[in-house]
Formats: C-alpha cells, structure tokens, sequence
C-alpha cells in the first residue's frame, strides 16, 4: 500500500540499484513489528528506511575505506571513485537544493517531494514538530533566496516550485 511512497524517498537517497534492497529491510522491519506500526504508517515507513539507508551508507564508507586501504597498501591501482547520486532534476536549482544543510534538505524533500505535513514529516526525520517546521521555514528562505539569485533565462520547468513555495 505505501510501497510507492517509500520507493519514491529511497530513490532520491540511494543508487537505483539498491531501491529495491532498502524496501525489503524497511518492510521487513515492518513485518517483525507489526504491533508498533502507527495507523498513520508512512511516517514510520520513512523513518524506518531511513535508519537503513544510514547504515547501508556507513557500511559502503567502511568498504570504501577499507579498499582504499588495501590498494595503498599494496600499490593496486586507483582509489575507488564514489557514487554519483541519482537526481530527479538539474542545473542550477540542484546545486541550491544541495547547498542547503542536511537538515533543512531533509525536511524540505519530506514535506514538498513526499507530500506529507510537517507533523508526519517531523516523526519521518526524528525530530519534533516543531524542529522540523523551523527546518522547514529556514529552508524555504534559504532556497527563495538562491533561486532569486540564479538568472531568470534558466529554466525553471523540472522543479515543483509551487509545491515549494505553497509549503506551511
């Protein structure tokens, strides 16, 4: 049933080929405790994978890292190259979109990418309501302010800047 909306959020986070691995640990999670899913589930669904995203990243860091030992170690070669992210959109409003911190990045794509409101978004973040709605708020001003500055012939057709801007 929120199989899209948790495919959707892994998607911006992780390579497409890894997607389908973080639905599983998320709706497995699930499956072992059922009784602690809230009726409203989607929140927890975000929080959950995001919990999986952040330890596949920790372990691909310590692989990488440990690769990049072994090859100075013994001359192999090249250090590995990192990832590229998949992006939904480009140009100058991702790059705005990046500069924002972590945080305010975080609750923006949850409330104008996921579509949830800031309460549902704060338990997907774990932060509270109202951590999340001053994320929120700074985000949004950071983010006007960066799009003011970017020329007007760029063109701004792949963002969802009404969603943005119609944010509470």
């Amino acid at each position: 049933m929120h199989v899209g909306a948790v495919a959707r959020y892994a998607a911006r986070r992780v390579p497409i080929d890894d997607v389908h691995d973080v639905l599983s640990e998320t709706f497995l999670t699930a499956w072992r405790k059922l009784d602690a899913v809230p009726e409203d589930a989607v929140p927890w669904l975000f929080a959950t994978a995001r919990r999986h995203i952040a330890n596949r990243n920790r372990s691909t860091r310590r692989r990488q890292a440990l690769r990049l030992c072994l090859i100075n170690a013994h001359a192999l070669g090249d250090a590995p190259q990192p990832e590229a992210e998949p992006v939904e959109i480009d140009g100058d409003i991702v790059d705005a979109i990046h500069r924002l911190p972590a945080g305010e990045r975080e609750a923006l794509m949850l409330v104008a990418w996921d579509g949830l409101d800031p309460q549902r978004a704060a338990i997907a973040a774990g932060c509270s309501g109202a951590a999340l709605r001053v994320r929120l708020h700074r985000a949004r001003s950071r983010l006007k302010r960066e799009l003011a500055s970017i020329s007007e012939t760029t063109a701004h057709a792949s963002l969802p800047r009404e969603r943005l801007e119609n944010v509470r």
